[in-house]
């Protein structure tokens, strides 16, 4: 069984992306722990496009509060994190222009969460060892949704973001891999 089994076994969406790495399954592991999609420009410009809207918006209605922060890894809750593998865990009504996002303390809330309405989303890497200093890298992303009206609202916006979402999996692999391939040659 896999590890993003024990947290989300049931989901309606899901992408997965895998790559060679000349590293070992330790280093490549430490380094995706370590690893913050934010630094990518790329991610960075996607997230605020995506994030567009609702911060018009929030000039358009004069709010002089502090915006959110932009949305990154910070967001996710850390599940799991063991040798080979680890698993982010993520809730909210995702198509809204704020995530309406749900706070959840641990990994038991996270799987005893139930809301109707509203979508359990799961990220995981994990490092298999090839041979020696050969790993392959899996990132897997799943999006349970508890009901039909989750469903209908989900799905739209799921195939709206998957290309994107797609190529910043990729990238995310790509930068890893050049990341542990640099700290295992050190």
């Amino acid at each position: 069984m896999e590890r993003i089994d024990t947290y989300l076994p049931d989901y309606d969406f899901v992408e997965r992306h895998a790559c060679e790495v000349a590293a070992s399954s330790e280093a490549v592991i430490a380094v995706a722990a370590d690893y913050r999609p934010e630094s990518d420009p790329f991610f960075r410009r996607m997230i605020a496009l995506r994030e567009a809207p609702m911060r018009g918006l929030r000039q358009i209605l004069g709010r002089r509060d502090p915006a959110p922060a932009a949305f990154g890894l910070q967001n996710f809750l850390l599940l799991e994190q063991a040798a080979g593998g680890l698993v982010y865990g993520l809730v909210g009504r995702f198509w809204r222009a704020d995530y309406g996002l749900v706070t959840l303390a641990d990994g038991s809330a996270y799987r005893a969460y139930r809301e109707p309405g509203v979508p359990k989303l799961a990220l995981a890497f994990s490092a298999e060892p090839l041979g020696p200093g050969r790993t392959r890298l899996s990132t897997e992303t799943r999006v349970f949704c508890p009901d039909r009206g989750a469903w209908l609202r989900f799905a739209p916006y799921w195939y709206a973001i998957r290309p994107v979402s797609g190529l910043i999996r990729s990238r995310i692999l790509a930068s890893i891999k050049r990341q542990s391939e640099r700290r295992d040659s050190a």
